[in-house]
This record gives C-alpha cells, sequence and structure tokens, in this order.
C-alpha cells in the first residue's frame, strides 16, 4: 500500500535541510574508515595520546551546534590514531576480535534503521531468532532451547547464573530474594575462569564466597577430582551445590576443562552445567578444533561472544540456554505497557525481553547475521583454526630461543611466554614488565600480561584474523631486541607489575 507524501516538518526536525550534502560527507566518512581497514599494517598498533589532546576532551557540553564536517575531522585526527588498536594485526594484548569490513557496514545499516529488539511484531526480532536457530544447530541443542543477544560474554555468564538460580530455587527466588532460602546456594569453577563468573555470583545475591575456586591440572584445566570433592564437602556442611560453570578458553592461557566429565558430574549431582566460551565455544566452527570442546553439547548453558573469535564488530554477546521455558521463567515479567496481542505491533511473543534484563535492545543480530551469511561458517571455522595454528608457530618460535621461554601448553591460540633473566624472580619480572611496555609503545605489536605459577608472563592472543606468521615473528623479534637491550644495561627502574 502507497500513501500520498506528506508534507515534510520546516522545524523542530533533526534531519539535515540538505540531503546531498549529507549524503557527500557521509560517503567521506565511510571512504575514510575503509581506507583505515586496508591501510592498518601501515599504522602504529597503539600509541599514547597526548596529554593536551585528552585535555580537549574536558570541554563543557556544547550549546550550539556545529558541522558533521568538523566532527569527523575531529574524529579522524584525535580519535581514530588513538584507540587501543584491536583491529591492527599485531594487536595480540587481549581477547578482541579484529571485526570486518562487512560487519561495519551492517552496523550502519542497523544505526540507520534504529530498532529496538526488545521485542514487538518485526522481522529485526526474527533475525535474532535465526541466529538461536544456528547456534541449536551448532552446539547440538535441541529446538526448545532459547537464545539471547547481550553486551558481552561477562553479561552472558551473568545471565547464566542468574537461569540456574531460578532452575534451583523457583520463581519464588525472584519475589522473596535468596536470603529468604533456608540453604546456602554454592557453585563451582576453575581457579583460572574469568573473573566475571565470580562477579556474577555477587550480583545475583549468591556472594562471591559462594563460589568455589577448584584447583586445576597441569594443562590449566579444572581438576575434576577437587572439583568431586568440594562438592562432597559442601553438602556435608548441609550447603546445597547448584551449579558447576566450565571454560572453553580460559583467559590466561586458553585452556579448555574436561567439559564432558564436567557435564558427567553436573548429571550425577543434579546440578545445572554452564560453560563460559567467551571465545573458545566458537571452536565449534572448526571441523579441526571442534573435538577439543567435547561436552560443550551437554551443557545446560553456554555464553560466549561473537566479537571475538566470530570477528563480529563490538558487541555481540550471546547466550544460549537448553531449556528455553526455565530460561523464560528467570526474567519474564506482566505489565501493561508490554501487554502482548494475536495479531498487530503487540503480537508475535514471546519477546526478547522475556529473555533478559534490557527492554531497550540494539540489533546487535544483523551484524552477526551478516557476517555469518557473507562469510560462512566453513570460512570463518577456517580463520578461527588460522590463528591456533599461527600461536604453535609463535610457540615453537619461542622455544627455539634460548633467551625465551614458554610458560604454558598453548590449547588454542594463547601463548605465555618471557625472556629469560637472571634467575631473580623480581628482577625477572621487571624485565618482562619493562620488555611489555617498551613492545606495546613501539607500536610494532600489543601483547599484554599475565602471571602463569607466579610467573609475569607477555601474553600473546592470537584473535584477530589479520594476524600472519609474520606478526608474530615480529613480536618475538621485539621481545628479543628489547629484552637483550634491557638486560645489557646496568640498572633497571622498577616497573609496576602488573
Amino acid at each position: 500500500m502507497t500513501y500520498p507524501p506528506a508534507e515534510p516538518p520546516t522545524e523542530g526536525t533533526l534531519d539535515p535541510d540538505d540531503w546531498a550534502g549529507l549524503r557527500a560527507q557521509g560517503h567521506r566518512m565511510l571512504d575514510d574508515m575503509f581506507d583505515y581497514l586496508a591501510t592498518l599494517r601501515e599504522r602504529p598498533v597503539w600509541q599514547p595520546a597526548p596529554a593536551e589532546l585528552r585535555a580537549a576532551f574536558r570541554a563543557p557540553l556544547p550549546r550550539a551546534p556545529s558541522s558533521l564536517e568538523a566532527a569527523h575531522n575531529r574524529f579522524m585526527r584525535e580519535i581514530l590514531p588513538y584507540a587501543v588498536g584491536n583491529a591492527h594485526p599485531g594487536f595480540m594484548g587481549w581477547v578482541h576480535g579484529g571485526g570486518t569490513a562487512v560487519g561495519m557496514l551492517a552496523e550502519t545499516l542497523a544505526a540507520g534503521l534504529n530498532a529496538n529488539l526488545g521485542g514487538r511484531n518485526q522481522v529485526p526480532v526474527e533475525v535474532e531468532r535465526q541466529i538461536t536457530r544456528w547456534m541449536r544447530e551448532l552446539f547440538g541443542f535441541p529446538d526448545a532451547a532459547s537464545g539471547l543477544f547481550v553486551t558481552g560474554t561477562s553479561m552472558a555468564n551473568l545471565i547464566g547464573v542468574l537461569v540456574a538460580r531460578a532452575a534451583a530455587l523457583g520463581r519464588p527466588v525472584r519475589r522473596a530474594g535468596v536470603a529468604a532460602e533456608p540453604t546456602r546456594l554454592t557453585a563451582y569453577t576453575s581457579a583460572c575462569a574469568h573473573t566475571c563468573v565470580a562477579q556474577a555470583m555477587d550480583i545475583s545475591g549468591l556472594g562471591s564466597d559462594a563460589l568455589r575456586l577448584i584447583p586445576v591440572d597441569d594443562d590449566f584445566r579444572m581438576d575434576v577430582d577437587a572439583l568431586r570433592a568440594a562438592i562432597a564437602a559442601d553438602r556435608r556442611a548441609g550447603l546445597r551445590p547448584f551449579l558447576i560453570a566450565g571454560t572453553a578458553g580460559t583467559v590466561d592461557v586458553g585452556a579448555v576443562d574436561p567439559l564432558d566429565t564436567l557435564a558427567d558430574i553436573a548429571a550425577d549431582e543434579g546440578l545445572w552445567f554452564h560453560v563460559d566460551g567467551a571465545f573458545g565455544a566458537l571452536a565449534m566452527l572448526s571441523p579441526e578444533l571442534a573435538p577439543l570442546l567435547a561436552g560443550i553439547e551437554r551443557a545446560d548453558s553456554i555464553a560466549f561472544d561473537f566479537h571475538k573469535w566470530g570477528q563480529v564488530p563490538y558487541d555481540a554477546g550471546f547466550i544460549l540456554v537448553r531449556d528455553g521455558e526455565t530460561h523464560r521463567a528467570a526474567f519474564d515479567a506482566s505489565a501493561a505497557y508490554l501487554s502482548r496481542e494475536t495479531r498487530g505491533m503487540a503480537a508475535d511473543s514471546p519477546w526478547p525481553c522475556d529473555y533478559g534484563p534490557d527492554l531497550s535492545r540494539g540489533f546487535r543480530a544483523l551484524k552477526t547475521w551478516f557476517t555469518l551469511t557473507v562469510y560462512g561458517a566453513d570460512r570463518l571455522g577456517a580463520a578461527i583454526a588460522r590463528t591456533c595454528a599461527i600461536a604453535r608457530h609463535l610457540a615453537r618460535r619461542v622455544q627455539a630461543e634460548p633467551a625465551l621461554e614458554l610458560l604454558a601448553p598453548v590449547a588454542l591460540n594463547i601463548v605465555c611466554f618471557r625472556y629469560r633473566g637472571t634467575g631473580d624472580a623480581a628482577a625477572d619480572d621487571r624485565l618482562n614488565a619493562a620488555i611489555l611496555l617498551a613492545v606495546q609503545e613501539s607500536g610494532l605489536a600489543a601483547p599484554s600480561s599475565t602471571r602463569v605459577r607466579g610467573s609475569l608472563a607477555i601474553r600473546a592472543a592470537i584473535v584477530n584474523h589479520r594476524t600472519a606468521p609474520v606478526d608474530v615473528d615480529r613480536l618475538c623479534d621485539a621481545v628479543l631486541r628489547t629484552g637483550a637491550a634491557l638486560a645489557a644495561t646496568a640498572a633497571l627502574e622498577p616497573h609496576p607489575i602488573p
């Protein structure tokens, strides 16, 4: 159906007076971002921002308008050069995806549409549901499984804990809270798990003290015998175990917990089995890597990010729950302004807002849908497998260099190593901290640090699809060169140890 054009308003709107001028400026902005992505290797990975530039962002609230061109020019001059640099192939600091031009364009479409994905009868919600169907297929979940886009795995893990809490205590906990329960709930995760799991216990009212951090084995995987013992000890103490949170790709070294055995223990003990797969879960896209995640298909819930190994632009976290009704029961609410109908704009329930805390939600599903549709699961899986192959290349290089030491097995795509010093632990930590800072500030590569068995490690996380063997070789060469120069100096200034 078509309607006669209405007369556009002459005042009050924020639309431009000159659409042709806006179109031209928009094309310039898009071209600048294409140029940025196409020339990443010609730029430093990261560089510190000058103090005077930072000071300019302390200006008061602007009252008068300015031009889009001026704002764009300032972005190019003062913002773009001083980002953290995770799009760059030399970025290996944290588990950040590199994004793609396809995802960038999809995000532009989503921003133009400006759809609120809280609910209502609209096809954008159907796009999110299709991603859920695809994830059911990928992880072997049943048709009754539910899924939801969130900001990231920190939020997805929180939702996983809240759904597990609801499964254990039922709907009454939503009214009375956990303080009304006579028996305290306890949960279990690896000592190498991400801190957001403890944070989820905190926010959910269960308390981080109720989370048992289970020791790990020599490969940094959860010790299943210690897990069984901890569960038994809590039961003897009159507590109520309710959740095991396994990890597929630990934050420090990329280890994968023995998920199949954890699933067995959860089944035997009647516990909810959740998997924090922030980056590692999407290894399921690679036939070569998927066997490392054996047992993940038995999870009750899985949290992961498309914006890491999936290369979707930030942010695009996801939670998949085996029992969609239990998931919905943890969050759905009734209100007059959320009433549902069988037809019209209030039809097509249940809505995404019934499965999480957000009523206002962006169209994260579109950039994910574009990424999966344009590249295909097989190509994305091959890119994931390639990052692991590059990590193994770096590990071999480290092991071949007498001046370097590999500190942990390389399970997936994270390499933890250090420059060998004098053997004095504190001095060697200062040396490696100084090497890390010098390499970051050089702009050649951007590793981060962690601690492995008490020692400061230089940590290279190979997540970006643009990263190649030459990039990790540059990192290795920079560490060797910087380490030799610093070690030769008579005195090292103490550095804060991360």
